[in-house]
C-alpha cells in the first residue's frame, strides 16, 4: 500500500470536492440522464498529476461519458485551476478513470448469492 503526505491527502481531497461541483454545476448539461460522482483522486508526490476515478450511472453510457470527459481535460482542469489556484502552486494535470469497484463489488454478491 503506497504511502500518502499529508499535503497530498489535502491536494487529494480538494480536488476531489471542486471535482464534484463541477461535474455537478458547469457540465451538467454535458451529462444530462447521467450520474457521476468522483469516487477517489490520487495525486502523485510531486503533485503534478491528480487520476481521478468516477463513477459513471447508468453503466452503460459510462465509456462514452468517459470520452467526452478526457476530451474537455483540459477545459476541467482550467475551471478547477480557477477554483483552487489560491491554495495550491501547482494546478496539476488530470487524468480521468472508472471506477468500476461497484460493480465488482455487485459481481462478487451475485456469485456469492448463487
Amino acid at each position: 500500500m503506497e504511502q500518502f503526505s499529508t499535503r497530498q491527502n489535502k491536494v487529494s481531497r480538494l480536488i476531489q470536492k471542486e471535482l464534484a461541483e463541477v461535474f455537478l454545476r458547469e457540465l451538467r448539461s454535458d451529462f444530462i440522464g447521467l450520474l457521476i460522482s468522483v469516487t477517489t483522486v490520487r495525486v502523485t508526490a510531486d503533485l503534478s498529476l491528480a487520476r481521478c476515478y468516477l463513477s459513471i450511472y447508468p453503466t452503460e453510457r459510462a465509456n462514452d461519458a468517459l470520452k467526452h470527459i478526457q476530451t474537455i481535460s483540459k477545459q476541467i482542469r482550467g475551471i478547477i485551476g480557477n477554483k483552487i489556484a489560491k491554495q495550491v502552486r501547482i494546478i496539476p494535470e488530470l487524468e480521468f478513470f472508472i471506477d468500476d469497484s461497484l460493480d465488482y463489488l455487485d459481481k462478487i454478491d451475485k456469485l456469492l448469492k448463487n
